[in-house]
This record gives C-alpha cells, sequence and structure tokens, in this order.
C-alpha cells in the first residue's frame, strides 16, 4: 500500500453523526475527519478527509488502544465505540446534541458535538488530539486556554471551543492540543465542541450529568422520529438506518436535504471526477421524501414542498436544479488547487457549475412529489397548486429541449431517455392530479397530447433494436442504466419484450458481479474509471421484481446490502474487486433507492416502481 493509502482511512471506515444543521464523519480510528460549521455547506473546521496534513482533525482514543468494535445506538443516531486497551475496556459515545422543543433542560446553541467516555472494565488512558483549521485548511488558527479545561481557536468567521476534563494534561503547539487523562469505572470524562459567530462569548461549563441528559434527548428524539414510520415488514434493518441516514442530512431550519455531507471523495482513488455534494438537488430530495412518505413520514414532504415555494419564489420563470440549503441560487465552483486530496485524488471542489445547468427531469420529479404529498390528504394548497400549473406549462412548451441529464453532463447535450421518462412520468401524474390542480379543457387536452407524444417518441427513438435495449438518449446509441426507467415509472410494462431484452443486455454488458455500471466508463465524456453505481443496482433489483423474477431480484438486494459499511452506510459507488466504497458518503439516493428497492421486493405499490399507486381508484 502506498504511503497515502496507509494515512487515510478507507471511506467505509467512516460513521456519520449529525444535528440537522451539519454532520461530523467519525473513523474507526477514533478520529473526527470531517465537520463543516455551522452548517452543511460551510467551510470545515475539520477536513483531514481531503488533506491528511493540512486538514484538521479531533481524535480521541486510548494511546494504543484497539477497537472491539462500535455500532449506533438502538434506532438512534448517536455511535457508541469500544476500545480495549489491555484488559481495559472503554465506551466512547460520539452525538451532535438536539434540542427538543418541550423539554427544559435544552443544550445552548453553541453546543455542536459530544464525545463521551464511559469505562466499562478497569482504568483507562485516553489522549484527545484537538488540531481545528479554518478556510477549508488555509488558516491555522492559535489555541488560547481561556480557563481551567477550556480552549478556544479564533477564525474571522467564528470561534471554536473546546471543553474537557479541567483534570486533564494539556500541551499546545502550532494549533494543535494534545490533552490526556485518565477514566476510572464508575466515572465519566467528556469533551464538548461549541461554535459561535465571531465575538460569541465562552460558553459555560457543562457539567457531565448535563451532558448525559443531551445524550438521552437525543436518542429520545431519533427514537421517536423512527416510531412516526407506519413500516411493518420484513426489512427493518436496513429501512430504518436509511431512513434516520436521510434524516440525517436534512438541514431542518429550511427542510431541505443535502445530496451528501462532503465534497471532493473520488468515483475512482486519484481520479478527478470528485464533485461537492453539500447542496439540495430537486431531483434528489424529491425521490428522497417520496421514499420517506411511503415509510410513512410525511412531515418531510411537506417541508420540501414548502422549500420549493421558497426556491421557486427566486426563479418563477424555471427552476434550477440545485440550490443551497437555504434556497440561494448561486452555487459558484472553483478548486482549492493547494489540497493533495482523499488519496491523492484532486482536485478539491468547493461548488457546483452543475447549478447552471438544464436537466428537465426535475419537472416530472416535482409534480410526482406532489402527486405524493397529494394521495395522502387529496389536498393541494393554492400557493402549491400555482406553482405546479406553472410546471406543467414548462413542461408542454419544453419537453423537446436537449438538456444534460442526470448524469451532469458538461459537453454532451443531448434529449437524455431518463429526463423524457420523467417529463412523461409527470405529465401522467399531474392528469391523476387533475381533480384538484383544475386545469382546465385547454390545458389538460395539452398534458395529455404532451404525455402522448413522449411515449412515443421515447419508444421509437430511445429503443434501438439492433442493440436490443433502451439506450442512454433519443437517436444515440450508448448503453445506460437509466434505461431501466421505462419500466420504473411503468412507461411500459416490466413484461414487455423491449423491457425485457434492455435489462439482459444491460446485465450482460454494464454488469459486474451483479452490480451495474451507470454506462461503459471508458465512453463517457470523461473517459475516465469508476465504481459500480449502487443505485443503477438497486434500480435492477426494482425491475426484476416486477418482472416477477423474485429470487434474482432478492439475492441481488442481499449483495447490495453487503456493499455497506459496518454501520449500514452506502457511498455512491462500490469497487466489487476490492469492496471499497467509492464517490461522496454517505450518499442519499443510494439510502432511498434502498428504501425504494426493499418496498418492491415486498409488492408494495411504492418505491420507483408502481411508484404512483393505486390509491386513486384508476
Amino acid at each position: 500500500m502506498s504511503e497515502q493509502d496507509l494515512r487515510y482511512p478507507p471511506i467505509g471506515d467512516y460513521g456519520m453523526i449529525g444535528d440537522l444543521r451539519s454532520a461530523a464523519l467519525v473513523s474507526k480510528r477514533g478520529s473526527i475527519d470531517w465537520m463543516c460549521l455551522p452548517r452543511f455547506d460551510s467551510p470545515w473546521i475539520f477536513g483531514r478527509l481531503l488533506d491528511w496534513d493540512k486538514g484538521g482533525y479531533l481524535e480521541l482514543c486510548p494511546p494504543g488502544g484497539a477497537l472491539s468494535y462500535r455500532q449506533y445506538r438502538r434506532d438512534s443516531n448517536a455511535i457508541q465505540t469500544v476500545w480495549r486497551s489491555g484488559h481495559a475496556r472503554m465506551r466512547v459515545v460520539d452525538w451532535m446534541p438536539i434540542a427538543i422543543k418541550y423539554r427544559k433542560l435544552k443544550p445552548p446553541e453553541s453546543l455542536r458535538l459530544i464525545r463521551m467516555m464511559q469505562p466499562i472494565a478497569g482504568s483507562t488512558d485516553w489522549r484527545v488530539i484537538f488540531k481545528p483549521r479554518f478556510d477549508y485548511g488555509r488558516l491555522t488558527p492559535s489555541l488560547t486556554s481561556i480557563r481551567p479545561g477550556l480552549l478556544r481557536a479564533e477564525s474571522p468567521e467564528g470561534n471554536v471551543f473546546l471543553q474537557y476534563p479541567e483534570a486533564a494534561r494539556v500541551a499546545l503547539a502550532d494549533g494543535e492540543a494534545t490533552i490526556t487523562g485518565r477514566v476510572m469505572p464508575g466515572h465519566r470524562a467528556a469533551v464538548l465542541l461549541h461554535y459561535t459567530e465571531r465575538g460569541g462569548k465562552p460558553p459555560a461549563p457543562i457539567s457531565l450529568d448535563e451532558a448525559h441528559t443531551y445524550l438521552h434527548q437525543t436518542d429520545d428524539y431519533w427514537v421517536d422520529w423512527l416510531r412516526s414510520s407506519t413500516y411493518r415488514g420484513r426489512f427493518d434493518e436496513p429501512l430504518h438506518r436509511s431512513a434516520l441516514a436521510l434524516k440525517l442530512m436534512q438541514y431542518l431550519p429550511t427542510g431541505a436535504f443535502v445530496a451528501a455531507p462532503t465534497t471532493s471523495l473520488p468515483e475512482s482513488l486519484g481520479g478527478s471526477l470528485n464533485w461537492d455534494y453539500r447542496y439540495t438537488w430537486i431531483r434528489d430530495t424529491s425521490d428522497l421524501v417520496n421514499a420517506l412518505h411511503q415509510l410513512g413520514f410525511e412531515a418531510e414532504v411537506d417541508a420540501f414542498l414548502r422549500w420549493v415555494r421558497m426556491a421557486h419564489d427566486r426563479h418563477p420563470e424555471h427552476f434550477q436544479i440545485m440550490y443551497t440549503i437555504d434556497g440561494e441560487d448561486r452555487v459558484p465552483e472553483y478548486v482549492l488547487d493547494d489540497l493533495e486530496g482523499y488519496r491523492g485524488s484532486k482536485p478539491v471542489r468547493i461548488g457546483n457549475a452543475a447549478v447552471e445547468q438544464v436537466q428537465l427531469d426535475i419537472y416530472g420529479e416535482l409534480l410526482q412529489t406532489a402527486y405524493t404529498a397529494w394521495q395522502s390528504r387529496k389536498q393541494l394548497p393554492k400557493p402549491r397548486r400555482a406553482i405546479l400549473l406553472g410546471v406543467i406549462d414548462y413542461i408542454v412548451d419544453h419537453w423537446q429541449l436537449e438538456d444534460s441529464g442526470i448524469w451532469e453532463s458538461r459537453r454532451r447535450p443531448r434529449r437524455y431517455l431518463y429526463s423524457q421518462v420523467m417529463l412523461w412520468a409527470g405529465m401522467d401524474r399531474a392528469l391523476k392530479l387533475d381533480r384538484s390542480l383544475r386545469m382546465g379543457k385547454v390545458r389538460r387536452a395539452a398534458v395529455r397530447r404532451t404525455r402522448d407524444l413522449i411515449k412515443r417518441q421515447v419508444l421509437e427513438l430511445g429503443y434501438d433494436r439492433e442493440i436490443g435495449a433502451f439506450t442512454q438518449a433519443l437517436g444515440h446509441k450508448d448503453l445506460d442504466a437509466t434505461a431501466l426507467a421505462v419500466a420504473m415509472y411503468e412507461m411500459l410494462p416490466p413484461t414487455d419484450p423491449r423491457v425485457v431484452s434492455t435489462v439482459n443486455v444491460l446485465q450482460e454488458k454494464l454488469g459486474n458481479k451483479g452490480f451495474l455500471y451507470r454506462y461503459v466508463p471508458g465512453q463517457s465524456e470523461f473517459h475516465q474509471p469508476e465504481g459500480v453505481f449502487i443505485i443503477c443496482t438497486l434500480w435492477l433489483v426494482n425491475v426484476l421484481a416486477q418482472m416477477g423474477r423474485r429470487e434474482e431480484a432478492e439475492a441481488l438486494f442481499s449483495r447490495v446490502t453487503e456493499s455497506a459499511n459496518d454501520l449500514g452506510l452506502f457511498a455512491e459507488e462500490f469497487d466489487p474487486e476490492t469492496n471499497e466504497l467509492l464517490g461522496n458518503f454517505p450518499q442519499a439516493l443510494t439510502h432511498l433507492s434502498v428504501i425504494n428497492a426493499a418496498l418492491n421486493l415486498e409488492g408494495r405499490p411504492s418505491g420507483k416502481g408502481r411508484r404512483s399507486g393505486s390509491r386513486d381508484g384508476r
């Protein structure tokens, strides 16, 4: 292994914690190597994930200790890790506190992270290394002792405070603190991280009893949220963990979700396909809240549609494909050339230039999400109705345009098949919504005509008889796993010979140990290797289940679940040869696809494939 490989843990070594404002990644080495504050898309406080020397981190473990095991606390998003040090054992619990409205004891707004040590057997030495870095590693702060048990790191934007046991020994050098101590059975110790805006007052000390209360309150929050799910079935474990992972990626103040909490984790080691996913994609979030809705979580759908209204008010003529978590439309992309990147995978990107792209499928996704929300209550608030009518009119006027597609092509505008299928699905859902939409005779006729025209062109231009499969774009021969959308969204029945032959061709040409690549990597515009796409494999699970090939679908779903890490978290891609996760992590689109696939395996009218359901009486 190279020196880089030895320094950087595998992506799958990380677990995620969060407080619905931001998130942190904790490695099996006990190190928080990724944390952006005060919110998901802020510069990092700890970013060693992308530069081992310049990034900064917060490590807590027994010196020379060995990891025994780790797990999420039951139905919670707090992680507990058990360390062995000789015959002694110590549990470390990591969580980001969440304030619960009806509780009297609320954590202060500044408190963002707690790492609590709980001895299980014997006395254990512990060591904390606190190395904060600001402005994406470009600024090394000075560390100042404010009082016994409290350090401050200052930056132009804000201050970070670390509270630690007062009796501990502290050594400061070059923007790094090493704190050591010993903890005995029957006692606890903790380090607590605060963030304040510049000029904010140092936080008041928090007692161990208060910290312990915050742990139970945070556990209660996650347990109570999960209990609101109506799902009861045989896939409890993967669905519950995926739902909890998705919820961790919500920015609660606006209801938006990020596609992933990280930026620039590579799709192939050493490659340059490294993107910033800390923003809200309309497509991803539409699909995400649909998946949560199928599990009984309705508040997330309503919150997202309120966010959609906010985004729409900024761009009444048309939607962008992505926004910041608070609905801002500017997401400029730039490169941090001085950073090494994960295992040498450069560049490190901040922002995302795809924000300027046209991706027509998002309009169909919005109508699908609105339809999902409408199915529960059969009501459509007037502001929402006005937005949806605007979306419908946009589709009618623009459905024949070329776009950049779901894979965000930067140099190949085409009429991508996935976009066309989603536009068709949007028109189909609009007609089902018409009782509440009240489109009127002229608009209704235009919607029906557009829906039929889209389907005709997809079937005539999207299916290549010579290849025996639907292809990536109308009139093109490139194979692409998005061809599965024709069956997933019910444009054709799964038993149609064109669907059957498409599945067979994709398995043969894009398959690797059952998994699917999204396309042939060497034939893409980037001409770079990449891993198999986990969501594409889950799409295949959906279609196989719809086709009645249930045993094959179940076996493939089981294989996909093996690609998750020990905490049940999935990345965007997977290398079947090395069993390493690739791409930004954890990935919302993968987790929602796990939910959809599991529901399809149970034959429920949900997820991609039969997602339109039959509750409207059709």
